[in-house]
């Protein structure tokens, strides 16, 4: 039998210590993450995650991500020079191929759900 999962309340959930992000480009940016679930072949994972402001570059070359905002505020830069910026409570897919920056306005907490290509 599979049974669901549930990974209770997810703005105060502890994420361990934070450390420097790697593509940040402005700001000296620190993120920390925690997975909550693996897909058993590991295709797809969710968890949170949460950063500093500042600004960072993403590939989605790999995988596709769904994201939701808990808390904070970004805008979101395509690499077509495009710009949206999202807060708290909203949700969104960046999907396989995607690439572009973000800009972290406040601190910001997602939950988040990659899924890798298929092979």
């Amino acid at each position: 039998m599979i049974s669901f999962e549930n990974f209770g309340e997810l703005v105060s959930l502890d994420l361990g210590p934070f450390a420097p992000k790697p593509t940040s480009i402005e700001g000296e940016q620190q993120e920390a993450a925690k997975a909550l679930w693996t897909s058993a072949e590991g295709r797809m994972e969710t968890g949170v995650w949460e950063c500093t402001p500042g600004r960072f570059t993403a590939d989605r070359s790999e995988n596709a991500e769904i994201c939701h905002l808990l808390t904070g505020h970004v805008t979101l830069h395509n690499a077509d020079g495009t710009s949206r910026e999202i807060r708290a409570g909203e949700m969104f897919v960046l999907p396989l191929g995607w690439r572009g920056e973000w800009t972290i306005h406040a601190q910001t907490r997602k939950i988040y759900t990659m899924v890798a290509r298929g092979t």
